[in-house]
């Protein structure tokens, strides 16, 4: 389980910091796109993880 809730966190982690220099917080679907991505390392590591026969 935290194989798949590490990077997740990590990506949250980077994006719940306070400061401004990331050019995609101010895009007008950047947290749409955060979602997006988060949902996608998801799938992708539990597709893999299926592969593997690991869950």
């Amino acid at each position: 389980m935290a194989s798949i809730f590490i990077p997740l966190t990590f990506i949250v982690g980077i994006y719940g910091m306070n400061f401004d220099n990331m050019p995609e917080l101010h895009w007008e679907n950047g947290y749409y796109m955060v979602w997006g991505l988060m949902i996608t390392v998801l799938i992708v590591m539990l597709i893999y993880f299926k592969k593997r026969k690991w869950i």
